[in-house]
């Protein structure tokens, strides 16, 4: 039997469900995900392998109207998947319209392959209002399958994992069969840092923090991580830490305990609170961060 793989890329809107419907496809959770805009800041591949087949998921950041260079290099990230997908998918949510989902519409039309259009969180609107949604996306795009879909709940993504499946091309594994993403472990490990600094402060803070793993030592029984929470200013640090240093405690131990659900192992997570100004507007530090 010949062996299928190929890259399917989910592009769409700040939170529509992209990194959901990853995770649900793959049946893990790879990608953090929080209602939060921008929690997706770079383009993260999830791989699916079966015996015959090899899924590549690419999750994107969310499509936006960049104010800053960090963005930039996010939306580059989204224009990327449009070059080398197989299969593109465009993922909206109920009530979006293709008239306010301008930058998303002009994305996809530049892309000559299959596409599919799927309109997530259908579970809560009426039939009519799905109804709707559908024609309206199908005459938008009227060579491209739309599907109604919920990807928190389940709705309709095992028949699209098996559609995605049988519409690969036939090409060897891009990658090692063993393999669940392109990213290594302290992507991941920053990752579920940078999830726990979404869930846990407010405002500004969120999107002024970067995280950066610089040591992961495997001993026998325990795993010993140091890794800096990075900020732009003192009084952002300040937040950070918290009084007493207790926000900082809960950051990590929350994320401590995630970790630990990750790689079934126990975790020793020594953070630490950085100030380095200005960095999501300079290309060097960008570079240095992985963006």
């Amino acid at each position: 039997m010949a062996h299928k793989a190929g890259y399917v890329n989910i592009i769409g809107e700040p939170n529509v469900g992209k990194s959901t419907l990853l995770n649900a496809l793959l049946g893990e959770q790879l990608v953090i995900t929080n209602p939060k805009a921008q929690t997706t800041r770079h383009r993260i591949l999830g791989i699916l392998n079966g015996e015959d087949h090899q899924l590549i998921l690419s999750d994107t950041p969310g499509i936006l109207d960049p104010q800053y260079k960090m963005q930039e290099r996010m939306m580059h990230a989204v224009d990327e998947a449009l070059i080398d997908a197989d299969i593109l998918i465009v993922l909206v949510e109920l009530g979006q319209s293709p008239e306010r989902a301008e930058q998303v519409v002009k994305r996809a039309k530049r892309f000559k392959g299959p596409l599919i259009v799927l309109v997530n969180k259908v579970d809560a609107g009426t039939e009519e209002q799905v109804l709707v949604a559908l024609h309206a996306w199908q005459d938008t795009f009227p060579s491209a399958k739309v599907v109604p879909l919920s990807a928190l709940h389940g709705l309709n993504v095992e028949e699209l994992r098996n559609h995605l499946v049988n519409n690969l091309p036939e090409h060897p594994p891009y990658f090692p069969k063993d393999e669940l993403s392109d990213r290594n472990m302290r992507f991941f490990v920053s990752e579920m840092i940078r999830e726990k600094v979404l869930a846990i402060y407010k405002q500004e803070i969120p999107y002024s923090t970067e995280v950066v793993v610089n040591s992961f030592v495997e001993e026998e029984n325990i795993i010993r991580i140091q890794a800096d929470v990075i900020v732009m200013r003192e009084s952002q640090k300040g937040i950070i830490i918290g009084q007493g240093g207790k926000a900082l405690r809960k950051l990590g131990t929350e994320a401590r305990m995630a970790i630990e659900r990750f790689v079934d192992n126990k975790v020793f997570l020594d953070l630490r609170v950085k100030v380095d100004p200005d960095w999501r507007e300079d290309e060097k530090k960008l570079k240095r961060y992985g963006y």
